[in-house]
């Protein structure tokens, strides 16, 4: 299973499009949101876009409400962090890097996935993968977004230049 994990929209909707777009024409079977996209036109779109699996959190910046949300079954709101068990893959979801450790006193996960700084990056700290996919809405970085590949359970960071559409 291919998984588009993003993060840091701030109501980018030409990105979101683009990326979007790409995703539905390349055999990407669900999404990971990790917070910041930011109000509800932007989350409306998001749903007119991507009717597949969709996990998502809540940045620091997200303004529409929890009754905002469109109630579809396949969108899975995991609230301001958590976990999500994919593709039988222990994942932990978070937007401020705060929140690490109480993503991980809920249990082990393979790779947590967090936001906020915008920056892309990786690395392995005690044996859990902490990858910052960096924001798709360009903002203080070129844009980007991860893709994870669950059954080898490795990512690709990717900026959104890269795509090929």
């Amino acid at each position: 299973m291919t998984i588009l994990v993003f993060s840091d929209l701030h109501d980018n909707l030409p990105n979101l499009e683009t990326c979007f777009n790409w995703a539905n024409n390349n055999q990407v079977d669900a999404a990971i949101f990790l917070g910041d996209l930011t109000n509800t036109d932007t989350l409306l779109e998001l749903a007119r876009l991507w009717p597949k699996e969709f996990y998502f959190i809540q940045g620091n910046c997200d303004t529409y409400l929890t009754s905002d949300i469109p109630s579809y079954p396949q969108w899975h709101n995991v609230g301001r962090y958590g976990q999500i068990i994919v593709d039988k893959r222990h994942i932990g979801l978070c937007h401020e890097p705060r929140y690490w450790e109480e993503v991980l006193r809920e249990g082990s996960v393979e790779v947590l996935f967090y936001g906020h700084s915008h920056k892309p990056w990786e690395e392995l700290d005690n044996n859990t993968w902490l990858v910052n996919p960096g924001t798709l809405g360009g903002v203080y970085y070129p844009a980007s977004f991860a893709l994870y590949d669950t059954v080898n359970n490795i990512w690709k960071l990717k900026t959104l230049s890269q795509l090929k559409i």
